[in-house]
């Protein structure tokens, strides 16, 4: 598929179909294009309004049969307010520090993300990455990205971030953290780290990427509002749900 635009002739594929990984006995299929030359950007930025997710060199956002569940999801940064089991995470993690560092990988950074993807995620397509595929995920942008490590006063890594610049805000891209401290919620606390930012640079958004409702491992992020999610007329807040634990996140 082609498409024109101001920023020139871009190519869109579709990939094959595959289980999903969200929601079970349904099938994916994601539209691609490839990020790159000097215009790269310029069309993450316009990708992102239109509800696409930046991976390695590539910007994708799904086409699959009959379902439209995965939408993608975007804090307002500036309403957003901690609600109390979200201060009770800030508390909880009152110890750490969040350190921007280059997106180079390093060798402490994979162990931690080997750990959380055997605990968290074993049977996903991610569990199976090694070290050079981890390398990969965090120093193949063609963008502007940064990779934020939470550590305490001993220099212990507890959790990384990966994040990209928009012109309307920031993107977590990834995040991995000690699967066995739960208690702490270390997710929400980097997402929580990721919307202070994004309002101390004085941007709008913080980009959640794909919510999905009926997936455990995507619904938490329903608990961040105000939040918008794209809809085919464009992005609409998302009706304010329960309060709910921030555990696990």
């Amino acid at each position: 598929m082609k498409h024109d635009s101001f920023l020139g002739t871009r190519f869109f594929f579709a990939t094959g179909l595959m289980p999903c990984p969200y929601l079970p006995g349904r099938l994916e299929r994601r539209i691609v294009t490839e990020l790159a030359g000097r215009d790269a950007t310029a069309l993450h930025d316009q990708l992102s309004l239109a509800g696409f997710r930046r991976s390695h060199d590539i910007a994708y956002a799904p086409a699959c049969p009959n379902c439209n569940e995965c939408k993608a999801v975007r804090v307002v940064a500036g309403d957003y307010r901690p609600n109390r089991s979200m201060r009770r995470v800030l508390n909880a993690n009152a110890d750490l520090g969040a350190r921007d560092v280059k997106p180079i990988a390093t060798d402490e950074q994979f162990a931690l993300f080997a750990a959380y993807q055997a605990t968290r995620h074993a049977d996903g397509e991610m569990a199976r990455m090694d070290a050079a595929d981890y390398r990969a995920l965090v120093e193949d942008s063609p963008v502007d990205t940064r990779l934020v490590e939470f550590r305490n006063a001993g220099n212990t890594l507890f959790g990384c971030c990966l994040i990209d610049r928009l012109g309307d805000g920031l993107s977590a891209v990834y995040s991995f953290f000690d699967p066995l401290l739960d208690r702490r919620s270390l997710g929400s606390l980097m997402i929580l780290w990721t919307i202070r930012e994004t309002r101390s640079l004085g941007l709008p958004y913080t980009y959640l990427g794909f919510w999905v409702a009926g997936s455990s491992k995507m619904s938490y992020k329903a608990r961040f509002q105000p939040l918008e999610v794209y809809t085919p007329v464009g992005w609409q807040l998302l009706p304010k749900e329960p309060p709910a634990s921030a555990a696990g996140a």
